[in-house]
This record gives structure tokens, C-alpha cells and sequence, in this order.
């Protein structure tokens, strides 16, 4: 924390007509200088996160833009994205000058079928199969994402993201229901006691039923602005990433080679799966950043978040979509 990141007593610094208004409460008014007052359901939350939920709509470069711009204050001092707000803390908007969207409109068949993709659910958190195709938040261009789909369909005011998944991939994803639930499953990321299973097709056929990819991964940006992470051994900023892979079966697909992996992430960094096997040779049908010369005549990302194994709780799994299933020959079955 920098010596003028946010301290966590609210200074008085209001009179009684610009009393904060607390930051469960949506903004009435973008044009004006908000102060939003966080509460316990935004206890400890980065800042650059909290912002993203109440400007939802707002592309999330302009966010970064404004905090640096010191457009954004907490307590009346300078931040950045990555502090986290606390209980109390006072936050400062200054006018929006981008035109904000509205509410999403969420059609009734949309929101019957995202809530028919819940897998698991309890007091503090559920679990979805989320569809490829569907980001898990709104932002650069996207009207919304999963997640406000998801606090518009079920109308409750407290949902947040535990971990992303890009926006090509399928499956399990989970959200928390209560800031408690969102604190604990967090700490279980960083501590890596969480493991997640994915299930990929794959060009080629790995030599090795069982492999171990040890391959630091550097993120960087193309000249179009857009993100691409590679495998950079040199580079003193590339991040120590490693992913064990089990092979469950090998076959022909559009007359190529081709497997069905197992891929198990043992650090959460972006793209990485994608990249690992892209890096062993073996890249993920349909992946149109890391496997440009794809023959398959596949028409999605073959990655799907399979099963979650999280400490206290019973293992969680979603199948195969069928897209993927039916591409298996009779004799290689999905794991169980």
C-alpha cells in the first residue's frame, strides 16, 4: 500500500446535502460527483472490482483511466486499482463523461436457461455451467456478461465473480451470494488448495499419458491493443506457471490426430492451459490466438471447465457440452 492509498477512517468531509450514498445502491446520476459509502458487502474488495460493478457498462480501460487521472478518491486521497476498500471508506466519482448503458435486457429464455445451468447451489454460493460464447462480465463493447445477467434474472443485490473464465470456455464457474463466502473461496485460490479440472481436444497425440508443463508465461499486448500471454523464460516479469495434463484418450478428427486431455492448472494464470499446450505442440482445437493454422473445422474453443474440487465441499463436475461430446468416438469416454 503507497503512502497516499486510502486509509480506512471516513473523513468528515460532508455536509447534509452531500451525505454519501451507500454503495449498494445503484447511481442515479452519472453527471454529477458521486460519493458511494461501502458497506459490508463490499468489505475488502479491490477498488478497480468495486468500481466495475457500480459504473457497470463502463469499458474498463476508461475505469483504470480515471483512477489514474485521480478522477477516483477514497477518503479524499489519491488510489489505485489494486487497493481494497474497507467498510466505511468513502469513495469519490467525479461525472462520467462516457455515455453509460442502461440496465441489460435479459430475455425470459435467456434467463430460464442460465438458471436452469445452475449445478450447485447454498447459502453462500452457487456454481454454473456457463455456455461458451458468454463473457463472465460485461465490458469492451459487451452490453453485460454472466454475472449481471445473473443479478438481473434472480434480482438479488449481492453476487460477485470468485474467478473468471475466458470467454470461450465452458463450464463451471463460481459465484459467490455473500461477502463471507467470496473472502474464504479467494483465500483457497491464492493458497492453491482449490483444484480445477478441465477437459480439452487437443491437436496431435502426446507421447506421455502424464505430463507436468513447467513453462513461465509473460502477459503482453499486441499492436491492436489486444492481450496475448506467451511462454518467456527470459523476461524477469514472466510469472512461474505450471499445468499437470493426463491424456484420456487419442483419435482422428477431420482426418488429424488429435486427444482428449485433462488439464489440471496448479497456478491461476491467464490463458494459461491455452498457452501450455500451444507450447508443448498440442494446442486446443478451435483456439483462434494460439492456434491460428487450426485444420479441425471446429467451431469453438475445445476447452471446458469440467470439475471443481474445493475443500468442505462434495466434488462438483458438469459434462462434456454436447458440441464436444459428440466429436468422442464410441470407445474414449469423458472421465466421470
Amino acid at each position: 500500500m503507497t503512502d497516499d492509498a486510502p486509509t480506512h477512517e471516513a473523513p468528515a468531509i460532508f455536509n447534509s446535502k452531500t451525505r454519501p450514498q451507500s454503495a449498494d445502491d445503484e447511481i442515479s446520476n452519472f453527471g454529477k460527483v458521486n460519493y458511494l459509502e461501502v458497506t459490508r458487502h463490499q468489505h475488502d474488495q479491490r477498488l478497480d472490482n468495486f468500481l466495475l460493478n457500480r459504473l457497470k457498462g463502463l469499458p474498463k480501460p476508461h475505469i483504470y483511466k480515471m483512477i489514474r487521472s485521480d478522477e477516483i478518491r477514497v477518503n479524499n486521497k489519491r488510489c489505485k486499482a489494486h487497493d481494497r476498500v474497507q467498510r466505511e471508506d468513502v469513495v469519490r466519482i467525479a461525472p462520467v463523461v462516457l455515455a453509460t448503458r442502461e440496465k441489460p435486457i435479459i430475455s425470459t429464455e435467456f434467463a430460464k436457461s442460465l438458471l436452469a445451468r445452475v449445478v450447485y447451489e447454498d447459502d453462500g454460493m452457487l456454481v454454473l455451467n456457463k455456455p461458451s460464447g458468454i463473457a463472465v462480465h460485461g465490458g469492451s463493447g459487451l452490453d453485460f456478461g454472466v454475472i449481471e445477467a445473473m443479478r438481473e434474472v434472480t434480482g438479488k443485490k449481492y453476487l460477485e465473480l470468485v474467478h473468471r473464465i475466458d470467454k470461450d470456455t465452458s463450464g463451471l464457474l463460481m459465484i459467490s451470494k455473500k461477502r463471507s463466502a467470496l473472502k474464504v473461496l479467494q483465500q483457497h485460490l491464492v493458497d492453491r488448495t482449490i483444484q480445477k479440472h478441465y477437459l480439452c481436444i487437443a491437436k496431435g497425440q502426446p507421447a506421455l499419458n502424464e505430463q507436468r508443463i513447467d513453462a513461465p508465461l509473460l502477459r503482453y499486448t499486441l499492436a491492436s491493443g489486444e492481450r496475448r500471454v506467451k511462454v518467456d523464460t527470459q523476461d524477469t516479469q514472466s510469472k512461474e506457471s505450471q499445468t499437470d495434463i493426463i491424456v484420456h484418450g487419442r483419435f482422428m478428427l477431420a482426418a488429424q490426430p488429435v486427444s482428449l486431455i485433462e488439464a489440471k492448472p496448479l497456478t491461476g494464470r491467464t490463458h494459461q492451459i491455452r498457452v501450455h499446450l500451444a507450447h508443448i505442440g498440442h494446442a486446443i482445437l478451435g483456439d483462434d490466438k494460439y492456434n491460428v493454422h487450426d485444420k479441425s473445422g471446429v467451431h469453438r474453443l475445445c476447452l471446458h471447465a469440467w470439475r471443481l474440487d474445493i475443500p468442505g465441499y462434495e466434488t462438483i463436475t458438469a459434462p462434456l457440452p454436447d458440441e464436444m461430446a459428440d466429436w468422442l468416438p464410441e470407445d474414449i469416454k469423458q472421465p466421470e
